[in-house]
């Protein structure tokens, strides 16, 4: 991973690990054991999916860019679908507080993609190649009359 991708990890991960640590704190003081248990598994799955999200389109651009937004959209249908499976698996657990999972879950999601916005937001992307030379005149391509 370049650095400009491992630095913009790093902007959106931090965040999320923060609201983590007190979907956490909070969901242990108000549920128990349980509580605690069901929003760290809320929030590890929510890093996991979107960060290998992160991680495929990242790839995607690079590799493939024609399939860029198909591959988007693609990776939002499979992230819903394996929550959805997730929940299917884990319905009637007693493992943990589905409560305190569900609200930790919703919870990282949303501070992921806000800060993912913000990351981008904030990227310099450039949309001039720095490394052309400059005073460099270009080709004339056409007629000459």
């Amino acid at each position: 991973m370049p650095s400009n991708d491992a630095r913009n990890l790093l902007q959106i991960a931090a965040p999320t690990a923060a609201a983590g640590v007190v979907a956490v704190a909070v969901s242990g003081a108000l549920a128990g054991g349980k509580g605690a248990l069901g929003a760290a598994v809320g929030v590890l799955l929510a890093v996991a999916y979107m960060g290998i999200g992160l991680y495929v389109l990242q790839w995607t651009a690079k590799t493939l860019p024609q399939l860029f937004q198909a591959m988007g959209l693609m990776l939002y249908v499979a992230q819903l679908l394996l929550v959805m499976l997730f929940l299917a698996l884990f319905k009637g657990t007693t493992l943990f507080n589905t409560r305190a999972f569900a609200l930790s879950l919703i919870a990282a999601t949303v501070v992921w993609m806000a800060a993912q916005t913000r990351a981008h937001l904030k990227a310099r992307i450039f949309y001039v190649d720095p490394d052309s030379r400059e005073g460099e005149k270009p080709e004339k391509t056409g007629h000459s009359s």
